[in-house]
């Protein structure tokens, strides 16, 4: 049954709209003092759905790019956060590891 519902996903080309847009969108809404970060995904989620509901349907198809594209451009987000922060995280790590040896 997944397996058929698989098959009827086609991931369209209108991605390379939706994605920067919902980036953007992410973007204003974490700048948004009153929208909590964990209200973020569920916001982007929703409209991408939306946004390809519109565009292509309200259909397996549509929903799941909508579900696509929200995917993409949270882990793109998180990708290009977790690299920028690399360098601190490792120091973070560093100094903590430390301090735990030092109690030993």
């Amino acid at each position: 049954m997944l397996a058929d519902i698989f098959a009827q996903v086609e991931v369209s080309e209108q991605l390379a709209i939706v994605v920067p847009a919902l980036m953007i969108i992410g973007y204003a809404l974490k700048r948004t003092p009153k929208v909590q970060d964990w209200l973020i995904v569920w916001i982007l989620l929703f409209t991408g759905v939306i946004a390809s509901g519109f565009t292509l349907g309200f259909t397996v198809n549509g929903i799941a790019n909508g579900i696509i594209a929200a995917g993409a451009a949270i882990s793109t987000h998180q990708a290009y956060k977790q690299t920028k922060n690399r360098d601190r995280d490792e120091i973070i790590d560093k100094v903590i590891d430390e301090k735990l040896n030092q109690k030993k």
